[in-house]
């Protein structure tokens, strides 16, 4: 699926690039087509006036008399032009016949208007005309013609469709691979997050298969079962009731995730002071059965730090990285939880001197459902979310959460979070 999305983003990636590639290319011809015939009208332009500016008409009796003995190339006193590479040139009177011309026999009768026109010879023959009208003392005394051929156009013309024909494919390929790249690219994170609910949802389903087989089965054998002990009975609905609480604590933890994804919004956050929030779980957590069989060390600032947040969020993630330690400490064990300042953060944290943590598995041990020990964990009741609650409510508040560990030495978890 992902790599047909991929091929999907480069196919319209390469076609919509490929489609502006290919209109620039034909903009850019088109003027470069409009550069090359301007230098060649300019110099077509530039020798047809010089012969026009030769042309003298003078008044006899009352008549014009035209003198084109001086003009290049029609006239027979002057030297032809030097590389003129003019193919023929005309002369038309006002009435627009032909008096004189020089090259190939045209008609007798001007049949164009002025300007610039392309004529086409023969297959592989074109040439550029114009057509002058000659003016003496203001008045019209007749048309200069004259044409040159395109061949040095039409090769620079040529040698740039070339450069385009190879240029345009090599770009359009390169585009192609830069779309496939910039398509899995774009994909990725598509792919992480589908990777991700993939193994979430696997592993919710796997945690939930057997609470679910648990109570069928209780259930189940309570019905078929003819027993009239009403302690027996008691005792299968205790735990169809001890394994409901279990699987709403994994719905509610599983709601909170998909709840507080990314920042919290600014509305929400408040002033917290961090050192009541702890000293308010010091002493509800001292009572709590799995702080019984540890010592219990809070050291906190004697000074308030206030951070922006929301006190409800911050005191589960410290209550969860509490229960994460009491659990993986043996009995006789230490659990410390700190409160210090360090530049423009406030930092908690939390060490015990319990099991600790393998080094292989620390860079996963804030994603959801993972366990180092899933048969301790069993035996605690965790599900494996309780790091990755405490992970996600400390980065919406814009902090960090570090952890290091020694196997059979313990644990630190520190908490980073923006100072108010």
């Amino acid at each position: 699926m992902f790599n047909r999305s991929r091929r999907n983003l480069a196919s319209w990636f390469t076609l919509a690039m490929g489609g502006i590639l290919i209109v620039f290319a034909a903009v850019v011809y088109y003027v470069k087509v409009l550069d090359e015939l301007e230098k060649l009208d300019r110099l077509l332009y530039q020798k047809t006036s010089v012969m026009a500016a030769s042309v003298r008409s003078e008044l006899n009796n009352g008549q014009r008399k035209l003198d084109l003995e001086n003009v290049p190339l029609l006239g027979t006193m002057v030297q032809p032009m030097p590389d003129s590479q003019l193919v023929y040139a005309r002369w038309y009177d006002e009435q627009k016949q032909l008096i004189q011309f020089f090259g190939d026999n045209p008609s007798d009768r001007l049949l164009v208007a002025g300007g610039f026109n392309t004529i086409k010879i023969d297959s592989k023959l074109w040439l550029r005309q114009v057509t002058l009208p000659v003016y003496q003392d203001g008045l019209l005394i007749g048309y200069m013609q004259a044409a040159t051929p395109m061949t040095y156009t039409e090769a620079a013309l040529a040698e740039f469709r070339l450069v385009l024909a190879i240029s345009v494919p090599i770009t359009l390929g390169v585009i192609a691979l830069t779309g496939w790249w910039l398509g899995g690219v774009a994909m990725q994170p598509i792919l992480q997050s589908y990777d991700y609910l993939q193994r979430f949802t696997a592993d919710a389903s796997h945690e939930l298969r057997s609470p679910l087989s648990a109570i069928v089965s209780n259930a189940q054998y309570g019905l078929i079962s003819k027993s009239t002990d009403p302690e027996a009975k008691r005792q299968r609905l205790q735990k169809i009731f001890d394994i409901a609480q279990s699987m709403s604590t994994l719905v509610n933890d599983l709601l909170f995730l998909a709840r507080y994804q990314g920042r919290i919004p600014i509305e929400s956050l408040q002033a917290v002071d961090l050192k009541i929030l702890l000293l308010q779980i010091k002493d509800d957590y001292l009572t709590h059965s799995e702080a019984q069989h540890l010592t219990l060390i809070f050291t906190l600032q004697n000074h308030n730090v206030t951070i922006f947040g929301d006190s409800n969020l911050l005191r589960q993630a410290v209550i969860n990285l509490l229960s994460n330690a009491c659990k993986y400490t043996l009995d006789g064990g230490q659990v410390q939880l700190q409160l210090f300042t360090q530049l423009h953060w406030a930092v908690i944290q939390v060490m015990d001197n319990g099991i600790g943590i393998p080094q292989e598995d620390l860079p996963y041990i804030f994603e959801r459902f993972y366990r180092v020990d899933k048969k301790r964990s069993r035996k605690t009741g965790g599900f494996g979310l309780g790091l990755a609650i405490a992970q996600q409510i400390i980065q919406s508040h814009g902090g960090k959460i570090y952890v290091h560990s020694i196997v059979k030495k313990g644990t630190t978890f520190q908490v980073f979070l923006p100072l108010k």
